[in-house]
């Protein structure tokens, strides 16, 4: 014989309900946690340039990301980025330990992309910081055929040239010798990565290269510096930067650390 069961009470019934949902949204919401992960940040690495500023510290919408950056500092440390969020950022450069705004300015980052983010231009000059230049440069860094290596050059000295070339020549070298490696490279602007063999005939250490900067159409170098990854498949990103506190051009670049 059977029994009757009694009806569950009007209020268990919606608890158990109210329960299921919540469950359901937690699930979905780790989900989408875990489908965003890192891919919804960009990366990005820091340099300051900025020849008239001391050392900054760089908020990214009010969250400190880089403190006490002197000048041709970059961090992080080399190789390396720090996740910071895409999409439509505020970057606000502050002095050091203060609150006393260098230059605060817009950015837009696309997820899962790497940047090097160059501040240059002049600080002191403008008391709004609006004479502060900031490049936002996406890093589609290649991989080098077999035995290459691989250089680009960005264009950030306000000081020097409007438009530099540059020659990038296997040692030894004591001249620039077309043709020419990068062309025309105007300020703010960034070169293409071009490929270079390390050893072409089998030596048994690489010689390096001779890196020629000049004022675009003439031969007489700015910079003539040497550069020896001494890792095949190396990329290196190099930076033209003004002087501190001067009026030219460094006659030396700044080495970043693109691929080891």
């Amino acid at each position: 014989m059977f029994r009757r069961l009694k009806a569950a009470p009007r209020s268990l019934l919606l608890s158990l309900v109210f329960t299921s949902l919540l469950s359901v949204a937690v699930l979905g919401v780790a989900i989408f946690a875990a489908s965003c992960g890192s891919g919804s940040r960009a990366s990005v690495r820091f340099v300051h340039a900025i020849q008239d500023e001391t050392e900054l510290d760089i908020d990214v919408n009010g969250t400190p990301e880089f403190t006490g950056v002197s000048f041709l500092g970059v961090q992080p440390n080399q190789p390396g980025y720090t996740t910071v969020p895409s999409g439509n950022d505020t970057l606000e450069g502050l002095l050091s330990g203060t609150s006393t705004e260098a230059f605060k300015t817009s950015v837009g980052w696309g997820a899962g992309q790497q940047y090097t983010v160059i501040a240059t231009g002049f600080s002191k000059t403008g008391t709004d910081g609006s004479n502060v230049v900031l490049l936002s440069i996406p890093d589609n860094i290649p991989t080098p055929g077999s035995g290459d290596v691989a250089f680009r050059v960005i264009h950030a000295s306000p000081s020097g040239p409007g438009a530099v070339d540059v020659y990038i020549e296997l040692n030894p070298n004591t001249a620039p010798t077309p043709p020419i490696t990068f062309q025309g490279l105007a300020y703010t602007q960034a070169s293409p990565y071009a490929s270079f063999a390390i050893n072409p005939n089998d030596q048994p250490l690489p010689p390096g290269f001779t890196v020629y900067v000049t004022a675009s159409g003439s031969l007489t170098p700015i910079i003539a510096e040497q550069i020896s990854p001494g890792v095949i498949g190396a990329v290196r990103t190099l930076v033209l930067t003004d002087v501190q506190n001067g009026t030219t051009m460094s006659s030396s670049f700044l080495e970043l650390t693109d691929v080891n």
